[in-house]
C-alpha cells in the first residue's frame, strides 16, 4: 500500500471513529436500559481514544512523510467487558431493553464488524512490523466491542438463557 492510499486510509478510519462515537453517546441519551449506558458510554470513550490516536498520529504523518518513530502508538484496551459484568452484580433487575435499544445494538454490531474488517485489511497490507502492530491492537479491540455487543444483544432478545448460560448452571438430574 502506498503513502498516500494510507494516508487516507487513517482519514477513513478518523470519520469512523468520530462517527461511531457520536452514535454511541446518542444512544447512552436515549437507553433507559441502565447496562445499555453504561455499554454505550464505555465503548464511546474507547471510540475517543481511538480518534485521539489516529489524530496524532494522521498528524505527523502528514507532516513528515512517513510513519512516525517518536508518538506513543499504544491505545489503552477496552473496558467493555468489566462494564457489561458490573451493570449486572449492581443491579439486581435490568429494565427490559426496547425495540430502539436491541436496533441501536444491532447498529452497533455492524460498526463494530466493519471496524474489525477494516483494521485487520489495514493490518495486513503493510509490511512495517510497528504498523501492523497498531492496526491489530485496533482490530482487536473493535473486535472486544463487537463481542461484547452480542453478548448485550442476547441478553436483549433472551435474558433467561443470558443467565443460564453465564451463571453455567447444568442440569445433572442430581
Amino acid at each position: 500500500m502506498e503513502q498516500n492510499e494510507r494516508l487516507n486510509a487513517l482519514k477513513i478510519a478518523l470519520q469512523n471513529e468520530e462517527r461511531e462515537r457520536e452514535f454511541y453517546l446518542l444512544h447512552e441519551k436515549k437507553t433507559n436500559n441502565s447496562l445499555g449506558k453504561a455499554m454505550f458510554r464505555e465503548i464511546a470513550n474507547d471510540e475517543l481514544e481511538h480518534y485521539k490516536r489516529l489524530q496524532e498520529l494522521y498528524s505527523v504523518w502528514e507532516k513528515e512523510g512517513k510513519w512516525p518513530e517518536s508518538i506513543p502508538l499504544n491505545v489503552k484496551n477496552t473496558n467493555v467487558k468489566e462494564v457489561l459484568r458490573d451493570a449486572l452484580e449492581k443491579t439486581a433487575k435490568l429494565p427490559p431493553g426496547d425495540d430502539d435499544d436491541l436496533t441501536a445494538v444491532r447498529t452497533a454490531i455492524e460498526f463494530e464488524s466493519r471496524g474489525v474488517r477494516y483494521y485487520s485489511e489495514l493490518r495486513d497490507s503493510v509490511a512495517n512490523p510497528i504498523e501492523k502492530d497498531f492496526f491489530n491492537l485496533l482490530a482487536m479491540i473493535e473486535n472486544e466491542h463487537f463481542l461484547s455487543l452480542k453478548d448485550t444483544e442476547e441478553f436483549l432478545t433472551d435474558p433467561a438463557s443470558w443467565y443460564r448460560k453465564k451463571e453455567r448452571h447444568t442440569l445433572d438430574g442430581a
